[in-house]
């Protein structure tokens, strides 16, 4: 019912995931992503505590393979569970359960690690991370939605996508970037349409967090 990527940009130390589904509010249920510590995608028969577990144990300074190993182990049914998990440095890693629906498959490159379920291809998530790579330089969330884009065109899920999100985690201790579709009938369309109304403003959002004196003013009238 899903796929996603997860992603690191070596250069700006900057981490993410993208994510598309049949089900709703897939990035609240899926994806996870904390700065200075990785990654974690837990999907197909979802269960939301191993994303938070995971991030604990990637701040730990754990490597991905063993923090994969390590949440298959807590779980009481990973049979049903396909886990992606991508630190600060070194390779990510993948869980596929043996009860993983549908066309399932999993790819990784450098500096990503992709995966799905019920695909209409398994080539989906090599294509994601072709894509990811494809522009090294470019600001990670436009990694992540030309992924999220080049999955789609791949073939995507079997059945029609109805929700999707992007996120992005920095130097900050929230997520830089936390944009969501919940259900839509184009959702990694639309997913990209507000990534541009967003993107212009990013910067201004993260100086009145930081130091609102030196930030731009919202228009109210009166404000100087």
């Amino acid at each position: 019912m899903t796929f996603s990527l997860l992603g690191r940009c070596p250069r700006s130390g900057s981490l993410g995931i993208v994510v598309t589904s049949s089900s709703p509010c897939v990035a609240s249920r899926c994806a996870w992503v904390r700065a200075g510590s990785g990654a974690v995608a837990t999907q197909n028969i979802t269960n939301p505590a191993l994303g938070e577990l995971g991030l604990a144990l990637l701040s730990r300074g754990i490597d991905a393979t063993r923090v994969r190993d390590m949440l298959v182990q807590a779980d009481s049914y990973p049979e049903y569970r396909q886990i992606t998990v991508l630190g600060t440095h070194g390779p990510g890693a993948c869980h596929s359960g043996a009860r993983t629906l549908g066309t399932f498959s999993v790819a990784a490159q450098e500096d990503c690690v992709a995966a799905g379920n019920i695909l209409a291809s398994p080539r989906v998530p090599q294509a994601m991370c072709d894509a990811f790579s494809t522009n090294p330089d470019a600001e990670l969330a436009l990694r992540l939605l030309a992924a999220l884009e080049a999955g789609e065109r791949a073939g995507g899920e079997k059945g029609p996508v109805r929700s999707a999100g992007l996120m992005v985690a920095d130097s900050l201790v929230w997520p830089s970037v936390d944009l969501r579709v919940d259900w839509h009938d184009a959702p990694i369309a639309e997913l990209r349409r507000v990534w541009t109304v967003y993107e212009p403003q990013a910067a201004d959002y993260r100086q009145r967090a930081l130091n609102p004196t030196l930030a731009p003013t919202f228009g109210v009238p009166g404000d100087p």
